[in-house]
C-alpha cells in the first residue's frame, strides 16, 4: 500500500489509498517507453491492471498449436543415378532376357477385400484345425498320464494290501509278539464259531454231540500249539530284551553340534556297561575250546570279586565248581544248568546299580522303596501290586480294575477278540495329532476299548464317504480341522479321502447338507457317551463354547 494525493477541484486535493497487487504470473508486454537518463521501463495501462477473465461457455478450449500439424517439405535427390540404355542407330541392345507384361483384370476395392477375407478364412481353417490336434493331443496325453497314475495306484494298493496279507500271515505262522497270538487267537475263535455253525445246522442228536466232542478235542490242541509258539517266543524275546538291556547301558552319551554333527562320549559307566556286556556275551556263547571257556570264567571271577556281597560270592562258588567238573572231563552237555545258573546269577549282578551304574535308569522297579507307595495299584484278579502303566484304564472305568495282563487272559479264554487294526488306527491317529502342535489332550487319554466302541458302535465300522470297511484302510481324523481332535470332532475316512479331506477350507460349501446332518448326529451320539466321564466333561464344555464362538462369528 502506498499513499498519493489527486487533485479533485482546482485548489482540492485528496488522498488516496493505493493497493498494489504483485501477481505470481508474468504480465504480457503491451507496449510502453523508457526512460533514457534514468533506464527505469514504462508500460501502458493495460499490461499493468489484471487481466479481466474470459467468462466460461462450458466448452473445453485448446490453442492452435495443438490443433494443427506442422507440415514441412524437402526435395530429396537419390544417390545412386540410373539410366535405360535404348537400341539406336549404332547400338543393338538384346532383347532375349525381355519380359513382356500385359495388365491383369481390374478389380475393385470390394473385390480387392473379399479376396482378403476369403484368405483369412483359410488361414483361420487351417489355425483351428492346428489348434484342435493339439488340443487333442493334450486331452489324450493327459488322459494316458491320468490313466497311467491310477493304475499305478491300483498297483500300488494291491501290492500294500498283499504286503499285509502276507505280513499278516508271517505273524500267524511265526508269532513273535502279544499281537501275533492276538490275532491267532481271534482266528481260532472265528473257526470254532464256524465249525460249530456248520455242526448244528447238519447234525443232530448223538452225531452233534461226537462232532462237538471232536471240535472241541481239536480246538485243545490248536490252543496247546499256541501255548508251545508262546513259551518259544517268550524266551526269544526275553534274550532280546537283556541284549537291549545291555546295549543301552554301553551306549555313549551324544548329542548334536552346532553344525549338525554327532558327538560321543565314553564315561564310566557307558565304559562299565560295555565291560559287562562283552563278559555276558562270553560267558553265554556255546561250543567255546576249553581254554577259551576257562579265561573267560577267571575274568568273570576277578570281576565280581571287586565287590563283596553274598551274589558275587555264589558266583564265585559256581565258577570254582564248573572249574573243578571241567577238570574231571564232565560232558559239555551235562554242563549246560550250571552255564545257565552263572548267566542268570550275572544278569542279577549287571541289573545291580551299585555294580553297574548305567543300568538304573533303566529299571522298571526303583531302588528306594519309597517312591513306590503312592505310585502302586493292586490287580483284584491276579492279586498283584503294579506300576499304573500295567493297567488298561478306559475312559468311562471309575476304578482301577484288572491289570493287563489279566485282561489278555481273560479275552484269550473268552471273548478272543483282536485289538491290532483298532491299535494301528490309534497310533495313526496320536501320530497325526502329534504334528499339529496344538497341545491336543483327549486323543491320549482314549483307550483301545474307548476307540473300538467310537468306530463299531457309531461308525459302524465303515468309512463315511464311500462306506469301505477295511479297517487297515480306514483313519480317524478332524472334522473341524481348526479344533482339536475329540469323538465328537472326528470322522472315518480312508487315507485318500482323509488326505482330501484336510484340504478343504469350508465344509459348508463342500459338503452336502443331509451328509453333515448325518455326520453332527453321529457326534452327538459320541458326546452322550462320553459326556458320562469326568475326564472328558472338562473338554466337552470347552468344545461347546468354541463351536458358539465360531457360530457366533
Amino acid at each position: 500500500y502506498f499513499g498519493t494525493s489527486i487533485l479533485t477541484g482546482l485548489d482540492s486535493f485528496q488522498d488516496v489509498v493505493v493497493k498494489i497487487q504483485r501477481p505470481t504470473y508474468n504480465k504480457p508486454f503491451l507496449g510502453g517507453f523508457r526512460n533514457v537518463s534514468t533506464g527505469v521501463e514504462f508500460h501502458n495501462a493495460g499490461s499493468q491492471t489484471k487481466p479481466k477473465k474470459r467468462p466460461d461457455k462450458g466448452i473445453q478450449l485448446f490453442c492452435k498449436e495443438t490443433q494443427t500439424v506442422v507440415e514441412k517439405n524437402m526435395r530429396q535427390q537419390t544417390r545412386n543415378t540410373t539410366s535405360t540404355q535404348m537400341t539406336t542407330i549404332g547400338l543393338y541392345v538384346s532383347n532375349m532376357t525381355d519380359k513382356l507384361i500385359t495388365p491383369g483384370k481390374y478389380f475393385t476395392a470390394e473385390e480387392y477385400h473379399k479376396r482378403r477375407l476369403e484368405a483369412v478364412i483359410v488361414l483361420q481353417k487351417y489355425f483351428r484345425r492346428w489348434h484342435a490336434i493339439n488340443l487333442v493331443q493334450n486331452l489324450k496325453e493327459q488322459r494316458r498320464l491320468r490313466l497311467a497314475l491310477e493304475a499305478q495306484e491300483e498297483l500300488r494298493k494291491k501290492t500294500e494290501k498283499e504286503d499285509k496279507l502276507r505280513r499278516e500271515y508271517e505273524k500267524k505262522l511265526n508269532p513273535k509278539i502279544k499281537e501275533d497270538f492276538e490275532l491267532l487267537y481271534h482266528d481260532l475263535e472265528l473257526w470254532r464259531q464256524e465249525e460249530t455253525e456248520r455242526i448244528n445246522r447238519t447234525l443232530s442228536g448223538a452225531e452233534r454231540k461226537a462232532a462237538l466232542c471232536a471240535l472241541l478235542e481239536e480246538e485243545t490242541q490248536l490252543i496247546a500249539c499256541i501255548g508251545m509258539h508262546k513259551l518259544n517266543a517268550n524266551v526269544e524275546n526275553q534274550q532280546k530284551a537283556i541284549q537291549h538291556l545291555l546295549a543301552k547301558c554301553a551306549q555313549p552319551r551324544r548329542w548334536k553340534a552346532y553344525d549338525g554333527r554327532i558327538t560321543e562320549m565314553d564315561t564310566q559307566n557307558s565304559l562299565r556297561g560295555k565291560e559287562l556286556l562283552e563278559i555276558y556275551h562270553s560267558i553265554s556263547t556255546r561250543d567255546i575250546p576249553k581254554d577259551e571257556r576257562t579265561s573267560v570264567l577267571l575274568t568273570l571271577k576277578c570281576t565280581v570279586k571287586e565287590h563283596e556281597c553274598k551274589l558275587a560270592q555264589e558266583i564265585v562258588a559256581l565258577i570254582d565248581r564248573e572249574f573243578d567238573l571241567m577238570s574231571r572231563e564232565v560232558k559239555e552237555c551235562n554242563l549246560e544248568g550250571l552255564r545257565k545258573r552263572i548267566c542268570t546269577l550275572f544278569l542279577q549282578y549287571i541289573k545291580i546299580p551299585e555294580f553297574n551304574p548305567g543300568v538304573a535308569g533303566s529299571l522298571k522297579v526303583p531302588q528306594d522303596p519309597l517312591k513306590l507307595y503312592k505310585n502302586v495299584y493292586f490287580c483284584h484278579s491276579c492279586e498283584n501290586y503294579l506300576a499304573p502303566t500295567e493297567f488298561l484304564i478306559p475312559a468311562n472305568s471309575r476304578t482301577i480294575g484288572r491289570c493287563r495282563s489279566c485282561y489278555q487272559l481273560d479275552n484269550e479264554a473268552r471273548k478272543r477278540e483282536a485289538y491290532f487294526k483298532y491299535r494301528l488306527i490309534l497310533e495313526n491317529l496320536r501320530k497325526s495329532e502329534v504334528d499339529y502342535q496344538d497341545d491336543s489332550k483327549i486323543v491320549f487319554l482314549v483307550q483301545l476299548p474307548d476307540l473300538r466302541y467310537l468306530i463299531e458302535n457309531i461308525w459302524n465300522c465303515q468309512s463315511a464317504l464311500s462306506a469301505c470297511s477295511d479297517l487297515y484302510d480306514l483313519v480317524m481324523v478332524r472334522w473341524d480341522k481348526q479344533r482339536e481332535w475329540s469323538p465328537w470332532n472326528t470322522i472315518l475316512l480312508t487315507k485318500e479321502e482323509a488326505d482330501a479331506h484336510l484340504k478343504l477350507c469350508n465344509l459348508q460349501k463342500t459338503y452336502e447338507a443331509p451328509f453333515i446332518y448325518r455326520i453332527e448326529h453321529k457326534h452327538i451320539r459320541a458326546k452322550n457317551y462320553f459326556a458320562q466321564i469326568p475326564a472328558m466333561s472338562s473338554f466337552l464344555h470347552r468344545s461347546n463354547n468354541q463351536a458358539n464362538a465360531n457360530s457366533y462369528k
